[in-house]
């Protein structure tokens, strides 16, 4: 049985790594822990299989370790679009909750959740849900705002930024997943302004948000409806 304190380091690491190992300090400024603290929880996850750690050259997850994640990233992202579906919970509210309740999910009660919800592909942030066998679909034509030209119409894909203050900032602008917006300006020092397209209000993204604000449709106009926790096509 895996605690739920390494599900949470393996589910960091995670969410943290690319094509290169990652840095410990890193993990620690992610979870809000000390580099020492890190340092014994990597060494004792490289003894048990999951990670792959070497001294000053950072972790990245083994197999074993990645599996373990999928599986804290699945049940974290079915909980929180559950908890929104199901209880009207705001996704500014639902990452905290969802971090809890994930360690606690049971083979079953996924599957009934995934059923429930009729199986969705992402979350209500627009993340992609892992499947049940622990694959996980991108859509590649995901960008972030600030690779946008002014003049773009685009619709909100993702949003990668937890942050309760943006998730708030960006429901009083009338945007969430789904919806899509104008890039009308692109300021020199970097806060870009969009406007929503089915209100007119516009609304600035300062530059360190924005780059956590994925969009699809680039360069094009969608004649589709944003779908409730589909991918947007």
């Amino acid at each position: 049985m895996v605690s739920p304190k390494v599900e949470d380091y393996l589910k960091t690491i995670y969410d943290l790594q690319d094509d290169t190992r990652v840095a410990p300090s890193a993990v620690a400024t992610a979870m809000g822990v000390e580099p020492p603290t890190v340092t014994a929880m990597l060494q004792r996850l490289h003894t048990d299989g999951f990670v792959d750690y070497e001294p000053y050259q950072g972790v990245r997850l083994t197999t074993s370790g990645e599996q373990r994640a999928l599986k804290a990233v699945r049940h974290h992202r079915l909980l929180e679009l559950f908890l929104t579906e199901q209880f009207g919970y705001d996704w500014s509210d639902v990452h905290d909750e969802a971090a809890v309740l994930e360690h606690y999910v049971s083979t079953k009660l996924e599957a009934r959740i995934a059923t429930v919800l009729e199986y969705p592909t992402v979350d209500p942030h627009g993340a992609p849900i892992p499947t049940a066998d622990l694959t996980v679909e991108h859509n590649p034509r995901r960008q972030p705002v600030p690779e946008c030209n002014a003049g773009d119409i685009v619709v909100v894909s993702e949003v990668r930024d937890s942050s309760p203050a943006v998730l708030d900032y960006l429901t009083r602008a009338g945007v969430t997943f789904g919806t899509r917006v104008e890039v009308t300006e692109i300021a020199p020092i970097g806060m870009i302004t969009l406007e929503v397209s089915n209100t007119g209000e516009r609304f600035s993204l300062p530059a360190e948000p924005a780059p956590n604000i994925f969009v699809s449709q680039c360069n094009e106009h969608s004649n589709s409806e944003p779908g409730q926790f589909s991918e947007a096509r």
